[in-house]
């Protein structure tokens, strides 16, 4: 099965034929992907410290899903963030994958952004946030699917005008000190801006 990004598993964000012939396993017996990778899921050479990833094989029910995808979004993690709702997308009912899928597309559009990847970013917020908008204001499990696609778009349009992007990007001093952010190209994008719940459900910034 490809990824929730459309490229599928050995050819989207987890890397190209990376993947050696036996998988890495935690103490649990769980998968785990193997190739060390930094805050924005850019390989880094074997042996390298990396950021945890998400277990291959983990599993969200909607609600864990969307806890743990904001909290990563609300760290900076979009590209975890991205894998977390991915895991929730390959168990969803079929009425409910596309906006799952969708969801994960806005969450790795911005993780192209910041890694500089303006025109994979804009591609795959754009095609992440008409997904999730197909569900309107009563998407399930309180999703915010009018949100999410106008962030999507909006941050898609400050790209495509070569911005940084002044809406989305709020926080710039308090991101200069995170790793990476150093490279030539990368673009402060703040992922926080996704809201991933309607306001007001349990769970979303009203109820915190």
């Amino acid at each position: 099965m490809g990824d929730a990004s459309g490229t599928g598993r050995t050819g989207g964000p987890h890397g190209r034929g990376t993947a050696p012939a036996t998988r890495d396993r935690d103490p649990a017996g769980r998968a785990q992907n193997q190739r060390p990778r930094d805050r924005f899921g850019r390989p880094l050479p074997y042996g390298s410290p990396g950021v945890p990833r998400v277990p291959d094989d983990a599993v969200f029910t909607p609600e864990e899903g969307l806890t743990e995808a904001q909290r990563l979004l609300d760290e900076g993690y979009a590209f975890h963030a991205h894998e977390v709702l991915e895991a929730v997308w390959k168990s969803a009912p079929e009425p409910e994958r596309e906006l799952w899928r969708g969801l994960a597309q806005i969450a790795v559009g911005l993780t192209h952004a910041q890694r500089g990847n303006r025109v994979g970013a804009e591609r795959l917020l754009r095609r992440g946030a008409d997904r999730v908008a197909a569900y309107g204001p009563r998407a399930p499990h309180g999703v915010d699917a009018p949100g999410a696609a106008a962030l999507g778009r909006m941050v898609a349009d400050d790209l495509a005008e070569g911005g940084g992007s002044d809406h989305a990007a709020a926080g710039l001093a308090g991101l200069a000190g995170l790793a990476g952010l150093a490279d030539a190209t990368a673009i402060p994008i703040d992922t926080s801006a996704l809201r991933l719940r309607r306001t007001g459900t349990p769970g979303s910034s009203a109820e915190e």
